[in-house]
């Protein structure tokens, strides 16, 4: 299995995932190591796979990766919404160009391909309602980053319709856990506390997320590699949706703060409403149930993993805050 991203924040835990639950695979990593990729997040399996420190872009590299796998899970993405605000064309290469020559060396070997891709890619939902996406809602990005995924997905698609490439595609819900950057929502406010910093809320906090527990996300990707439909796209989420307020707001009482110990900064521009998927497809087809439906569950257990492992993400800390100074939030 080459797993692409594999040292970033979901990948690396969908690693650690697959080397306990589904041992009998032989694991690749491919990650370029940019500010999102860690090396250290691996520190705990490297013994038990292979790390190649390379591009997704580099042709040559991903054909020889490429010419000796079975099956490729591709998390390999910029993902950070600001930062695509900031500056796109990373976003672009990569998202876009780096999905198509993987696409094109899984059509060459006849490579199994599952393509994770985001929520994002549908714009965003009214506050005040029960709508929710599903696998035919039409795209609408909101962001560069959003505009990249939602190219992708359609790469795979005209993929597996054109060229028969054995494809799946996934779209999930915002993710927390373990490993993950600290210029992210949830751990930003987390490591905010634990330095002793004032967590940051956007504008009035009101936009509503799909909170989805990597674990649980991790665990459906691979019941979609095992028996997904080829062509199909399956949504994920936990089905717990909840404001920015109020993940914050629980955060902080999960850390023994006062509920109000934040400040507000300036709002994103185009910052989405709300997103909530139905995932009746994947838990209805495939058996999917979210071990941490309940979000206060998953969150008391990231908020362990980060009291704990300060190693990992001190060193990022203040670099992500002195990117947040100069945008202003």
């Amino acid at each position: 299995m080459l797993v692409t991203g594999g040292a970033g924040f979901i990948g690396s835990n969908f690693v650690h995932y697959t080397l306990k639950q589904h041992p009998g695979y032989e694991i690749c990593v491919l990650d370029s190591l940019t500010y999102a990729g860690h090396r250290e997040s691996l520190a705990p399996a490297a013994n038990n796979i292979e790390f190649v420190e390379g591009d997704i872009c580099d042709v040559e590299l991903v054909d020889r990766l490429m010419s000796r796998t079975d099956v490729v899970v591709h998390f390999a993405a910029e993902s950070h919404v600001d930062r695509s605000l900031h500056d796109p064309e990373p976003f672009i290469r990569t998202n876009i160009t780096g999905t198509y020559i993987l696409l094109e060396a899984a059509r060459k070997y006849e490579v199994r391909f599952h393509h994770v891709s985001t929520d994002e890619v549908f714009g965003d939902l009214p506050l005040n309602s029960d709508e929710k996406f599903t696998e035919e809602t039409p795209y609408n990005p909101s962001s560069p980053y959003s505009a990249s995924k939602a190219s992708s997905d359609t790469l795979v698609r005209a993929w597996v319709r054109s060229f028969d490439v054995q494809a799946t595609l996934s779209n999930c819900a915002n993710n927390y856990g373990p490993f993950q950057h600290v210029e992210k929502f949830i751990p930003r406010q987390i490591t905010n506390v634990l330095v002793g910093d004032r967590p940051k809320l956007y504008g009035e906090g009101e936009n509503i997320r799909e909170w989805t527990h990597v674990d649980d996300h991790n665990a459906a990707v691979h019941l979609i590699v095992s028996n997904g439909r080829i062509g199909d796209t399956y949504l994920i989420g936990s089905g717990d949706e909840r404001s920015n307020k109020d993940i914050l707001e629980t955060t902080l009482e999960l850390m023994y703060q006062e509920r109000d110990a934040y400040d507000r900064v300036p709002d994103r521009p185009g910052h989405d409403l709300r997103y909530a998927n139905d995932s009746t497809k994947i838990r209805t087809e495939l058996g999917w149930v979210p071990t941490y439906a309940d979000l206060r569950a998953g969150m008391a257990q990231t908020i362990d993993w980060y009291r704990h492992n300060e190693w990992w993400w001190k060193p990022q800390k203040e670099g992500t805050e002195a990117t947040y100074r100069v945008l202003g939030r």
